[in-house]
């Protein structure tokens, strides 16, 4: 007889409260807990699976991502890690409510600066080989949804000038990032160094990182980029399976769960029972009976 897995957590990121907000409405059975060191997460439910999802607001900053993230897998244990929330869009081609999905995370202000110049030193974390499959897979059942699987950019800037410096240093060193933000490099190194979690970065684009942004996010684009972050992640968390469940854990979920039978073992993942479970072989008869 097999005893029930503790059911896995996801811990989802977010910077800003709208942002949290956006993720907050896709979870049920919500719990607030308190780290000793005042962190706070609401835990709770993610419908039609496995997932406890633990749902934390960090505020704005790589180094601070990096800082809390850290306490929070030390006390949590979760199998994944998700920064979630809105960028500003580096390419044409990747528009105002697309959803930016990170294959990789450069931070950018990494570097030397000599006499001559500023040589930079680039770092960069992958995403998730297995969480950016099941967004990709995810994503094609989603017609409204616009996905682009791309580099992020983070750096500690507010990018609100297409023209600046700035702008300009990224697209020379970092021509292939799609979107920018502030925290999704600090998220992914915790989550490396802290057992080489999976861990991705999904941004849905508010601005266009450029004299536009004030406008846009005057707009309510903050909001509509949250959302549809929000939902390609709740998407690919039903796609990606938590370990430790039976390989047909996806159609069990999707009957209802409930006991199933093979020889000597019962299993009761999924299940919810009190007090001690009693069980009786009776040769002769087949899987289902008892």
């Amino acid at each position: 007889m097999s005893v029930p897995e503790p059911q896995p957590t996801v811990l989802v990121l977010t910077a800003l409260p709208l942002e949290y907000d956006a993720v907050r409405a896709q979870v049920e059975q919500r719990e607030e807990r308190v780290h000793p060191d005042g962190t706070r997460v609401e835990r709770g439910q993610l419908p039609s699976t496995r997932w406890h999802v633990a749902l934390s607001e960090l505020g704005v900053g790589a180094d601070r991502a990096a800082a809390l993230t850290s306490q929070l897998i030390n006390w949590l244990h979760p199998q994944a890690v998700l920064f979630v929330g809105v960028a500003g869009s580096l390419k044409d081609d990747i528009g105002i409510g697309d959803v930016v999905v990170g294959t990789q995370v450069y931070e950018i202000h990494g570097g030397k600066q000599t006499p001559e110049d500023f040589l930079v030193r680039p770092k960069a974390l992958p995403g998730s080989h297995a969480l950016e499959q099941a967004a990709r897979s995810a994503v094609r059942d989603m017609p409204d949804v616009r996905a682009h699987f791309v580099p992020i950019a983070t750096g500690d800037v507010v990018l609100a000038d297409a023209k600046s410096e700035i702008a300009r240093f990224i697209r020379s060193n970092y021509n292939d990032a799609g979107a920018i933000e502030m925290e999704g490099f600090g998220a992914l190194q915790a989550a490396h160094l802290n057992g080489q979690l999976n861990a991705l970065v999904v941004r849905g684009i508010s601005d266009r990182a450029d004299d536009g942004k004030s406008r846009a996010d005057a707009s309510g684009s903050q909001q509509r980029a949250a959302t549809q972050a929000a939902l390609v992640t709740v998407a690919l968390l039903r796609k990606h399976r938590p370990r430790g469940g039976s390989a047909d854990s996806e159609e069990e979920h999707r009957s209802g769960g409930g006991a199933t039978y093979d020889g000597d073992h019962i299993d009761f993942r999924g299940g919810t029972f009190y007090g001690p479970v009693v069980g009786k072989r009776v040769d002769g008869l087949g899987p289902g009976h008892g």
